[in-house]
């Protein structure tokens, strides 16, 4: 694997708690939009950790931002005081990172949960994508996120702003470039622990979803799949009390 980088933490939680768990965001977010997630663990009695991925928020710069970058620099990542993770939560590109990571490294975490993870994508999908970042960077207005997501808490609609604003356009860019194809369906076939993926709805959006899906559950009878109804690719920010449910359930 890529030699890793250190990423920035923050967390959620008594550090003392016996449990842990590791939060890991999307493409052109941050470690603090997986907030609404480290809260509810954090009362369920976890101790959660979120990072910055490499390129975003306060994490060191690379020019390498291929998905096996940054699964190394996450497989890099132990709890403070060693061992495993209990679990890894990962949404999209975090999802396809954290794959990547728990099929090169067993012993990295005892569980995974993929949030809409971004494990195929290509044609339409790879152009939604890169339309989303593009828009995205192109006017970093709080208004213009409160507009195309009524329904998102406030605090993610600041975050996101900020998330933005502090990622690197290029590294955002490259993350398209550099991953053609972007293809982590024989990491996903590989993998040795429980994996559950919250699936957003295709009524909406979804990038893990149709075939896809079908494949990658046949592929590993490891993973498992439920969808959050009425939720888009961003679903626990759309839907988050439900998306907080099948996380607790698939972590129980």
């Amino acid at each position: 694997m890529p030699a890793p980088l250190t990423l920035p933490r923050i967390a959620w939680g008594s550090p003392t708690a016996s449990r842990r768990a590791l939060l890991v965001h999307g493409l052109g977010s941050s470690g603090a939009l997986m907030w609404r997630l480290g809260n509810a663990l954090a009362t369920a009695g976890w101790h959660a950790t979120a990072v910055d991925l490499r390129g975003h928020g306060d994490a060191p710069r690379s020019l390498d931002y291929s998905v096996a970058a940054y699964g190394a620099d996450l497989a890099a990542t132990q709890p403070d005081d060693g061992g495993p993770w209990d679990a890894v939560i990962g949404h999209s590109l975090g999802g396809a990172a954290s794959t990547v990571a728990a099929a090169a490294a067993p012993e990295w975490t005892r569980r995974l949960v993929l949030i809409d993870p971004a494990i195929h994508v290509d044609g339409h999908d790879a152009a939604i994508v890169r339309k989303s970042q593009e828009r995205a960077f192109a006017d970093t207005r709080l208004e213009v996120v409160q507009e195309e997501h009524p329904h998102w808490h406030p605090q993610d609609h600041e975050l996101k702003i900020d998330a933005v604003r502090r990622a690197s356009a290029w590294a955002v860019e490259q993350t398209s470039a550099q991953n053609q194809p972007w293809d982590v369906r024989a990491d996903a076939a590989r993998l040795t622990v429980p994996t559950h993926v919250i699936g957003a709805d295709p009524a909406v959006y979804s990038i893990f979803t149709g075939a896809l899906a079908k494949e990658v559950l046949a592929a590993n009878p490891q993973i498992t799949l439920s969808v959050v109804e009425g939720a888009g690719h961003s679903l626990h920010r759309d839907r988050p009390d439900e998306s907080i449910r099948q996380l607790l359930e698939a972590l129980a």
